[in-house]
């Protein structure tokens, strides 16, 4: 059976001050009705039930997602003492699955993504489903077709398709993590490369295998915790071990040696997907999912402007923002905090971030 793993354990920093420490931007509705982890689950209801739904966040946030998915069994959802990137993220979600199905297949997703249709979503999750079923050892990545030579992504180098796939499915030659513009250029204008989205399919005991390989430390860390899983010894034996394992992200831990070795065993695909993405990374991703006015203004909430123009502007319902002159700045209201930033500096939000620490004012955050 296939298993629902979405990670929701990240901080959301270039969403402040939306995103807090206590409800991060997956937590939020920022590209529509639902959170962003409520459409994550969504686009996967139709074919995943509930119960083989799993979350991995941090202790702290495990009340907003029972409060956001009540449909999730309380036990589906794992809390993380703390953050220690993606490879122990997954290693804990292999466990968890595993126990309840031996056999299972894990759709791994980021809890923050936007993606349109949901219908070419779940086609290209089948397509790397039926290639998990040829190759049962195999990691499959879903790979977006670049739309433009951003510089923030990490990069999938595609090699041969697969042999019988019908050239809907590659091997991965290798992983480029965000690459000056230039070598971005020509990685769009080849033809041989994907955006990657963090987006996994594999069989549980196959990462765990995988992760047996090449993190060892790791993986003896995660076979102390197999027992405890879905026990009320879980949270001391969380708490005890987690934290000690090393911060890794899946692709350096596992993806990265798999593909420069070219193992036909245990191989690394990737299949192209057609539909739109985004990860939804700061406020700039939401002219791209909302659209803008006239002006080139996307606005969320009750906004006023003269000779405001490229503006993303976002306050609550009540309160009205009103902007004179204002030019490519982003202009967000909170009931205690107020942003005003020029749009395309995202860094500085991070340096904004250790500057309010720095000065005592960390409660903002």
């Amino acid at each position: 059976m296939l298993h629902l793993v979405i990670m929701a354990g990240g901080g959301g920093t270039r969403f402040w001050p939306a995103s807090r420490r206590d409800r991060p931007k997956q937590f939020l509705a920022l590209a529509g009705p639902r959170t962003l982890l409520q459409q994550a689950a969504d686009r996967c209801r139709p074919w995943i039930p509930p119960e083989q739904m799993h979350v991995v966040t941090q202790a702290a946030h495990v009340p907003l997602v029972r409060e956001q998915l009540p449909d999730v069994p309380a036990s589906n959802i794992l809390a993380e003492p703390c953050g220690r990137n993606t490879a122990p993220c997954i290693g804990l979600a292999a466990l968890a699955v595993r126990r309840l199905d031996p056999d299972a297949l894990m759709l791994v997703v980021p809890a923050d993504h936007w993606i349109r249709p949901e219908a070419e979503f779940h086609a290209t999750v089948e397509r790397g489903v039926a290639l998990l079923e040829r190759h049962p050892e195999a990691s499959v990545l879903l790979g977006i077709v670049p739309t433009r030579p951003a510089t923030g992504y990490g990069y999938i180098q595609r090699g041969p398709a697969v042999a019988g796939n019908d050239a809907s499915a590659f091997r991965v030659l290798s992983f480029r993590e965000k690459p000056a513009r230039e070598i971005a250029e020509g990685f769009v204008a080849s033809g041989d490369y994907y955006w990657n989205a963090g987006i996994f399919l594999w069989r549980a005991t196959g990462i765990l295998n995988r992760l047996q390989d090449h993190q060892p430390a790791l993986y003896d860390r995660l076979l102390q915790l197999d027992s405890t899983l879905g026990t009320e010894a879980a949270p001391r034996a969380l708490a005890a071990i987690f934290p000690g394992m090393p911060s890794i992200s899946i692709d350096h831990a596992v993806l990265e040696p798999l593909a420069a070795r070219g193992d036909d065993r245990a191989a690394v695909f990737v299949v192209p997907a057609a539909f739109e993405w985004d990860d939804v990374g700061s406020w700039r991703a939401l002219p791209g999912l909302l659209g803008a006015d006239t002006a080139g203004n996307t606005v969320v909430g009750p906004h006023c402007g003269v000779g405001t123009t490229g503006c993303i502007v976002s306050t609550t319902p009540g309160h009205l923002v009103a902007t004179i002159g204002c030019e490519n700045l982003v202009v967000v209201h909170t009931p205690d905090s107020t942003l005003i930033a020029p749009r395309d500096d995202e860094e500085a939000l991070r340096r904004l971030a250790a500057l309010l620490i720095e000065r005592g004012l960390e409660r903002f955050l």
